[in-house]
């Protein structure tokens, strides 16, 4: 990035009050860890900042970083309405108010002569967000549910957009995006270098691992560079806990997970040709299990590691509400999407999932 440009990234996190940290669906651990790393940071500067998250709550094995609680999964409160009283002709007594066929009724009672409607005004706030910074998002559309209902905030509030891949859009009036990082952590761990080395303390440091770690799978992906080690290599100095990390990362599976696991495995099927492998979850497998959604990711995790030669791996599952969803990860390039198919049975849906995996270009 070209000095000038770091320079206004910098200057623009240092005017913001209130800056608001958005990660955008399917952004994984490593989407979460950097968000709860950054938070840390900016409340360093003295800065109220709030994590809102398109995918919901931290995942589980997440739950170890500090800050993670502080992740919502839905915009609130973005503005404030306001009502004006002219209070020097006569002062407030008392004020009640009440709900009444869903309308709210404020009371408010002089303490002596009366208020008429010239006395009133109403007004609304600005936002109570003053930049927004988005982690890992190739666009404003990655942001799902939290632009589509708030575009006009989205619009009318500075965009900080931070990220490391090639499809990303530069929607920001910012844009730090870094080629040569293999995730968003590193990333941001280079853009508080900027700003200051010294707010990289032991919470900091071990959230950044954390995301570079789990992006990386403990580094053995085809695209960590020599930069990427060494950034690794001084966020160990600066005292992040690796052992924590990859423990609550890759040993803390629960039992209702194994067991998720176990019936994904007995389903297991392979196009060895297409370098892809697939398997189906009902619900009657979570109630089984006694697991739900949210351990899927480490599902998909033991396939993964299970079949080290797969190219493409897909889950084909049945939700709470039932239905049918398709969660396909590949390894080179890295990404993952959510299929949905609504009005199909799970066997419909694997079967255009497979077709479209499996077939030939023309």
């Amino acid at each position: 990035m070209a000095l000038g440009e770091m320079q206004r990234v910098l200057e623009a996190i240092k005017r913001s009050s209130r800056p608001l940290i958005c990660v955008p669906r399917q952004a994984g651990a490593d989407g979460y860890a950097s968000a709860i790393g950054l938070a840390r940071v900016l409340e360093k500067l003295d800065k109220k900042a709030d994590i809102v998250a398109a995918d919901g709550a931290t995942p589980k094995n997440l739950r170890f970083l500090p800050g993670h609680e502080k992740v919502s999964p839905r915009l609130e409160n973005l503005r404030r309405f306001v009502i004006e009283i002219d209070a020097s002709k006569t002062k407030v007594d008392e004020l009640t108010y009440e709900l009444k066929d869903d309308k709210l009724v404020i009371h408010l009672s002089p303490k002596k002569g009366f208020w008429d409607a010239k006395d009133m005004s109403v007004s609304s706030t600005g936002y109570r967000y003053d930049l927004i910074v988005c982690l890992g998002a190739a666009d404003l559309e990655s942001c799902a549910h939290l632009y589509a209902d708030h575009p006009d905030f989205f619009y009318r509030t500075p965009i900080l957009n931070v990220d490391h891949r090639a499809e990303n859009e530069h929607f920001g009036q910012l844009n730090v995006v870094d080629l040569t990082a293999v995730s968003v952590s590193e990333v941001v761990h280079d853009l508080v270098e900027a700003i200051e080395p010294g707010l990289l303390d032991e919470e900091t440091v071990t959230a950044l691992l954390t995301g570079m770690i789990s992006k990386t799978k403990s580094f053995k992906t085809h695209n960590v560079s020599p930069k990427t080690l060494q950034t690794a290599s001084k966020l160990v100095a600066k005292g992040a806990r690796r052992e924590a990390i990859v423990h609550n990362l890759y040993r803390t599976r629960s039992v209702p997970t194994l067991r998720l696991w176990g019936r994904a495995l007995a389903r297991l099927k392979v196009d060895s040709s297409a370098s892809f492998v697939w398997t189906l979850l009902s619900q009657q497998d979570f109630l089984h299990a006694g697991a739900e959604e949210d351990d899927l990711p480490d599902v998909i995790e033991e396939l993964i590691a299970s079949t080290p030669d797969a190219k493409t791996v897909a889950l084909i599952y049945e939700t709470a509400a039932h239905e049918i969803v398709a969660i396909v990860r590949t390894e080179r390039p890295p990404s993952e999407v959510r299929l949905a198919f609504p009005g199909k049975t799970i066997v419909q849906a694997e079967r255009e999932v497979v077709e479209r995996q499996t077939k030939k270009p023309a």
